[in-house]
């Protein structure tokens, strides 16, 4: 039988399953185009106030919780009690759930466009199968591959995101690299001018009032979001005690300052108002627009013909749309192990029926990882060939999904000084001591969050959605109430037994 105890993840190959599941490049890009470099401001501002305090926090709960395997569920438990941990890890579990058929649809785009330069799966179709159709099919083929594969050991799962963090770290290094390089040729000239104005104020009608620049903050929020994914291999990094820490706060300042950089970068190659203020830029494409405008700048200072510099522009664009494509397997390849694991691992068996909390010749919760994959398949398959409702019930899930996913943080942050409080654990890193500074620290940092929550939530109310900002904010705690009444039972069935 073979074992995969001796598999061990380094501290780089952690940094780049980092970067390959959470870090996102067009992060930097679509910031340049909400607002400008006045974004800088805003991602420096929010990496302070809640990226850094909250990679030393969970550096400390992974270097503390060394030897557990539940991840997050055995750093709230260990800090709180079990009630606690079994309710917020089953909001981060459901929210990462309906990430996985978000995300399959949006791997398709990236293939796309590294196959022909651009988005043509509206057009993709097979017999009598719509494009809708096909897309949920081959979502669904995605998803079974990459579990089937994952599922094999966390080796698997290690190998794929290396490759995906090289070509994530890879196509922003490259991106700043090229940039430069054109700069040097302009002898210095950029394409959007550096002026006071434009660091403070967006060039983008759309990000002109206080509510939508609050929007914007809450975007870079969140684009910081995801790095207590890793706590579910932490039992297979090599020294967890000494490396989970390292790793984070290398994976922190790295992705801090590729952001920064890159969204300085934009505007070399790329002045705002000629070139992203027409109708043929949005959200969906504005990667893709500015990676092809940086290849067709590159390719007029390098003096060549108007057609090569074009041909160059679709050169980046469909590398790119590899990067996008490696990085998006990756980030699979972890999400459909990493969550379930940290819950069903987390928990005690006597929670969860038998079969879920089996592991198989490769110590990976394998049928638990095919339930959530028959979970999310047969969504999407509903998503895809169930109409107008089907695709209302889709807006639905993602709604509930925009703060599920953060609402995670809320329950880790809250537990720091609880965790602080423990006297009986070793503790290799610590952050802060003293209890002042750790209330302090962790209010700030948790009512950053809180804010970002509550703003997401009633941001809709502003134009009127109600519909958008009720399944919002219902998310987590339909989420919440599912976990508790479920843990409820349990307790109940097991008094009743006593």
């Amino acid at each position: 039988m073979k074992n995969n105890d001796h598999v061990k993840i380094s501290p780089s190959s952690l940094v780049l399953m980092i970067f390959s599941s959470i870090f996102g490049f067009s992060n930097s890009l679509t910031a340049f185009y909400q607002m400008g470099y006045s974004s800088i401001i805003w991602y420096i501002v929010t990496a302070i106030l809640f990226f850094l305090p909250s990679a030393l926090i969970f550096a400390e709960y992974g270097a503390s919780f060394k030897g557990i395997k539940g991840g997050i569920f055995s750093w709230l438990e260990g800090s709180t009690n079990e009630k606690v941990a079994f309710i917020g890890t089953f909001i981060w579990l459901a929210a990462w759930v309906i990430w996985l058929v978000s995300s399959t649809q949006f791997f398709l785009v990236s293939v796309s466009t590294a196959i022909f330069g651009h988005d043509t799966t509206q057009s993709w179709h097979l017999g009598s199968l719509t494009s809708t159709q096909l897309l949920g099919v081959l979502e669904v083929i995605f998803l079974v591959i990459v579990t089937f594969c994952a599922a094999k050991g966390i080796d698997k799962i290690k190998a794929i995101n290396n490759i995906g963090g090289i070509f994530t770290l890879g196509i922003a290094i490259g991106f700043t690299a090229v940039s430069l390089f054109v700069f040097i040729l302009n002898h210095g000239q950029l394409a959007e001018p550096v002026t006071a104005q434009n660091m403070v104020h967006s060039p983008n009608p759309a990000f002109q009032s206080p509510i939508a620049v609050i929007s914007f903050i809450v975007y870079a929020l969140f684009a910081y979001g995801g790095l207590e994914t890793t706590s579910g291999v932490i039992d297979s990094v090599d020294k967890p005690e000494k490396n989970y820490p390292k790793a984070l706060i290398t994976a922190m300042v790295l992705m801090t300052a590729l952001y920064v950089v890159n969204i300085f970068m934009c505007g070399v190659a790329v002045n705002w108002n000629k070139s992203l203020g027409g109708k043929g830029v949005d959200l969906a494409n504005v990667e893709y627009v500015l990676i092809n405008n940086l290849g067709i700048v590159t390719g007029h200072s390098l003096g060549l013909s108007h057609s090569t510099s074009l041909a160059i522009g679709t050169v980046f664009s469909r590398l790119a749309g590899i990067a996008d494509v490696l990085s998006g397997i990756a980030a699979a390849f972890l999400m459909v192990y990493s969550p379930i694991k940290s819950f069903i691992e987390g928990c005690d068996p006597r929670l969860l029926p038998k079969k879920m909390v089996k592991l198989n010749k490769h110590n990976m919760p394998e049928f638990s990882m095919w339930v959530q994959a028959i979970v999310v398949s047969v969504i999407i398959l509903f998503i895809s060939f169930g109409g107008n409702g089907a695709q209302q019930f889709y807006t639905i899930l993602m709604d509930m999904m925009n703060v599920s996913s953060s609402a995670s943080y809320l329950f880790l942050i809250a537990a720091y000084p609880f965790f602080k409080a423990k006297k009986d654990l070793d503790r290799p890193f610590v952050f802060i001591e003293g209890k002042k500074k750790v209330w302090a620290t962790t209010i700030v940092v948790w009512l950053v969050v809180a804010v970002g929550i509550i703003f997401t939530c009633i941001e809709p109310l502003f134009t009127g959605d109600w519909q958008t900002s009720f399944w919002t904010a219902i998310g987590p705690v339909a989420f919440g109430v599912i976990a508790w009444i479920y843990y409820a039972y349990n307790e109940r069935k097991e008094k009743a037994m006593a």
